[in-house]
């Protein structure tokens, strides 16, 4: 039994990777998984604060299972954990996190923690994490040149620099989990 009362899904079409993940996990959240789209749709209910969401899959993508989730009212935490590198259309999707596999026990643990453990008390906080999730990805799989030229990348570059400077000011552990945050890899490099 899992100290925790959050309950995580995990969501892979790879039965191995996924009962991996959830078995990484169970000695500190609830655990459920699902092998593909559809039964994930089915498995997520009130009780789910967090899915780790494959990307690649046969029949519904995890990119559909996102935005059905999303159209639902789901607003708990959504990480991507795909073996997918990411592209600049990554922008537009309403996920917490991204993270690239493989993915070690310590980077989902502390993904996690950084996304379940943080009081909610300034929804700024989370949108902050969302999109700096988002710049890292990118910084780390694309070329300067790539993201200078994208007009969404830099505004949402100028999006995170605003929240940096309203947080820091207001969030008295910011610089901390800001550091947290940033030890996590995310790419595939």
């Amino acid at each position: 039994m899992a100290p925790s009362s959050q309950v995580v899904l995990v969501v892979d079409d790879e039965t191995a990777v996924a009962d991996t993940y959830a078995l990484r996990l169970e000695t500190l959240y609830e655990t459920r998984v699902a092998y593909g789209g559809e039964e994930a749709l089915e498995a997520v209910d009130g009780d789910v604060d967090a899915v780790l969401l494959d990307r690649r899959m046969p029949g519904m993508s995890g990119d559909e299972v996102l935005e059905t989730l999303r159209e639902r009212g789901y607003d708990g935490v959504v990480v991507m954990t795909t073996a997918v590198d990411p592209d600049l259309n990554i922008l537009e999707m309403d996920f917490d996190d991204y993270l690239c596999k493989p993915v070690d026990r310590e980077t989902i643990v502390e993904t996690l923690e950084q996304h379940l453990g943080t009081p909610d008390t300034d929804d700024r906080l989370d949108e902050f994490f969302r999109v700096v999730s988002k710049l890292s990805v990118l910084k780390e799989e694309k070329t300067r040149a790539e993201l200078e030229a994208n007009a969404e990348f830099q505004r949402l570059q100028e999006r995170a620099d605003e929240l940096a400077g309203e947080l820091r000011e207001r969030v008295d552990e910011f610089d901390d989990l800001m550091e947290t945050h940033r030890s996590i890899s995310r790419g595939s490099s």
